[in-house]
């Protein structure tokens, strides 16, 4: 059975940039996917727990000055601005506690919690009643420690961001020489391949070249000889045959035009070499047309 060109080679480099092209894509999802689960788990592990704590920070300071502008003034507190604050400090606390991630961050956490708890009673015991300045001062300096608790909280979490963020330029760096070896890799097979695929075809069409022009000197007894089972193969046979026809038929012509130099060949071998061109012709267009396929992929 004859190979197809068309069938074989040419199919084999289609499937094999193909499978390139499928390898670089999936390289590159899976490093792009790796590096967006880094960057992901920054933003929800530790960005979050960083606002948590600049809101309760800003809660609890609100909450600290209308105590102070209310205790110098010897006014009556903004209740209902407080109470908003707390429920706001809660919500932000809650939060935090379901986002711990860090090494000692749950403790922090605890301790907050507790503080907060203490920090709350004693300005929800102010507004009910006027207390001594000694107590406005005990309240200032939970308000303090509170702040501080949050303020570390806030330092825990932005270190960790920090780390993170440079684990993450680390890998993008990995990723970015690893894709490079990929697409190398990938590249001079590709190369190689297409080399020797057109090498392939440039010695096979050199070769058949050669054989037309040494038919076109009268030389019948030049042969061609195609390795393989393929439309080249083929032509090449073809181009032995009409050769070796030529070659024996060239003393009948010989005779013929010096008998009468007017006359043309026979018919039938003018029909016939009329054919064998023909099909010659037919193949070296298929085959061209192939590799200017080849190129374009």
């Amino acid at each position: 059975m004859k190979t197809s060109i068309r069938s074989t080679r040419f199919t084999m480099g289609m499937v094999l940039f193909l499978v390139i092209i499928l390898l670089l894509s999936i390289s590159s999802a899976f490093y792009l996917n790796r590096l967006s689960l880094k960057t992901s788990a920054i933003l929800r592990e530790n960005h979050y727990s960083v606002v948590y704590a600049r809101d309760m920070s800003e809660d609890l300071t609100y909450i600290n000055q209308g105590i102070i502008n209310s205790f110098l003034t010897n006014k009556y507190p903004d209740t209902l601005f407080i109470n908003q604050e707390f429920v706001l400090f809660n919500k932000s606390l809650e939060s935090e506690k379901n986002n711990i991630t860090e090494v000692g961050e749950d403790q922090l956490a605890s301790d907050i919690e507790t503080n907060y708890s203490d920090y709350h009673n004693s300005v929800v015991k102010f507004i009910k009643s006027p207390i001594p300045v000694i107590e406005v001062l005990n309240l200032q300096k939970k308000y303090e420690s509170l702040y501080q608790q949050l303020t570390l909280l806030s330092q825990i979490n932005g270190k960790a961001i920090e780390e993170k963020t440079d684990d993450a330029k680390v890998s993008a760096k990995k990723a970015t020489i690893q894709m490079t070896f990929i697409g190398t890799i990938c590249f001079l097979i590709a190369y190689g391949f297409t080399f020797i695929f057109s090498s392939y075809f440039n010695e096979r069409f050199y070769k058949l070249y050669n054989g037309v022009k040494e038919m076109v000197s009268s030389n019948y007894h030049q042969k061609i000889f195609l390795d393989g089972n393929d439309e080249l193969s083929e032509i090449s046979l073809v181009f032995n045959e009409m050769a070796e026809k030529l070659d024996q038929n060239k003393p009948k012509i010989s005779v013929t035009l010096h008998k009468d130099p007017g006359n043309d060949y026979n018919l039938n071998d003018i029909q016939e070499l009329k054919n064998i061109l023909l099909r010659i012709k037919n193949a070296e267009e298929q085959a061209i047309e192939l590799i200017s396929r080849f190129d374009k992929k």
